[in-house]
């Protein structure tokens, strides 16, 4: 998740607005093994993070 998660916060972090800079903190306490299962879309993501997560997906494929 290091790499998914560095690679998307060094590009996109930077133009997140307040209110979504929150839920990415809240994000980062999230279990790896979550994360991972919700970005690569083995599990359902929590309605919470499901714009965020779309976000961190596609930008994972473009890299």
């Amino acid at each position: 998740m290091d790499l998914i998660l560095g690679a998307y916060s060094h590009s996109e972090l930077p133009k997140l607005q307040d209110p979504a800079l929150d839920i990415y903190e809240d994000l980062l306490e999230e279990n790896d093994h979550d994360l991972y299962q919700w970005v690569t879309g083995q599990m359902p993501t929590p309605d919470r993070y499901l714009p965020l997560i779309v976000k961190i997906a596609k930008h994972a494929n473009r890299v």
